[in-house]
């Protein structure tokens, strides 16, 4: 058999894919150009980053700033922090999210709807951040490192999606274990889990993206124990001292010559947190980002 001859474009299909290119393409250039711009002035002249004069390449190239971030002992506090609160929290709600999916699942379950749908009644209800704050104080979490882990281990979104999954996975699996005398701990752990794997991911990285964000909880709950904030918490911290400096020299204030340089060190400093703080995530969503496709399609419709 010959193949078919490919029947040529006509004008308005190609000029409606050179458009859609063409406007995806500069969304796309407006989504990386703001990640462009904190990365340059990161490892350009310091003294020509804090006069505002880069703004589409780097001059005066150097790696001193991400080195001498190594110096801030606090900083570096704050980062031991994020990276242990994403690592346990991420861990403990995927497996947690993933057991009490599965448990949805199963129809013998005591009350099974009723206790499902107060699980998705608690995604529409919000007492609001001071009764949060007096809740997590009379649990005694503030100034806890628990108080980062704890709240978020069971997230009602996340046990839908992956009680959803794993409704879609056929029960012959499950009931062939079964006939072989396999309880529910060995179903769970040999067969279903490991057949979720594109679901949790997806969760996974909900969470871990959830966690290096955070910084309200560190804001709140962490203000007597400096060496628990997170990244984000010393980030707005040097934020908050740059914009101070800068509004005093605005209003006339005078400053000295050691503020002047403390000014300019803040601002330096504020953008190589700022990419720190995104470094970790654009190097691991691209590579979870198969996962995240299949798990979120799967795991939204019920096969």
């Amino acid at each position: 058999m010959t193949r078919k001859a490919k029947k040529p474009m006509r004008f308005g299909d190609l000029f409606f894919d050179i458009l859609n290119h063409g406007i995806f393409g500069i969304f796309t250039l407006l989504c990386i150009f703001p990640f462009y711009y904190l990365f340059i002035n990161t490892i350009s002249d310091n003294a020509l980053v804090t006069a505002g004069k880069i703004s589409f390449y780097p001059i005066g190239i150097h790696f001193d700033n991400y080195l001498a971030i190594l110096q801030l002992g606090d900083l570096v506090t704050a980062i031991g922090v994020t990276i242990s609160r994403t690592l346990i929290g991420t861990v403990l709600m995927v497996f947690a999210s993933a057991l009490c999916g599965y448990v949805f699942t199963k129809q013998e379950m005591w009350h099974r709807k009723l206790w499902f749908r107060l699980i998705v009644i608690m995604m529409y209800l919000n007492a609001g951040l001071i009764p949060w704050y007096l809740n997590m104080a009379m649990l005694g979490l503030t100034n806890n490192f628990l108080a980062y882990i704890l709240p978020g281990i069971v997230a009602p979104y996340n046990l839908i999606l992956v009680k959803t999954y794993m409704e879609s996975i056929p029960a012959e699996l499950e009931e062939s274990a079964q006939l072989d005398g396999a309880g529910y701990w060995t179903r769970f752990t040999k067969i279903i889990f490991p057949l979720s794997k594109p679901i949790l991911a997806t969760i996974a990285i909900f969470g871990a993206v959830g966690h290096w964000n955070s910084f309200q909880d560190s804001l709140i709950l962490m203000q007597s124990k400096p060496e628990l904030f997170t990244l984000q918490h010393k980030l707005y911290i040097y934020l908050n001292q740059a914009s101070n400096l800068a509004a005093t020299m605005q209003s006339g204030g005078t400053l000295s010559q050691g503020q002047v340089q403390n000014l300019m060190n803040i601002k330096v400093v504020k953008y190589t947190v700022a990419m720190v703080t995104v470094i970790p995530i654009l190097l691991v969503y691209p590579f979870m980002q198969k996962y995240f496709e299949k798990g979120i399609m799967l795991g939204a419709v019920k096969g």
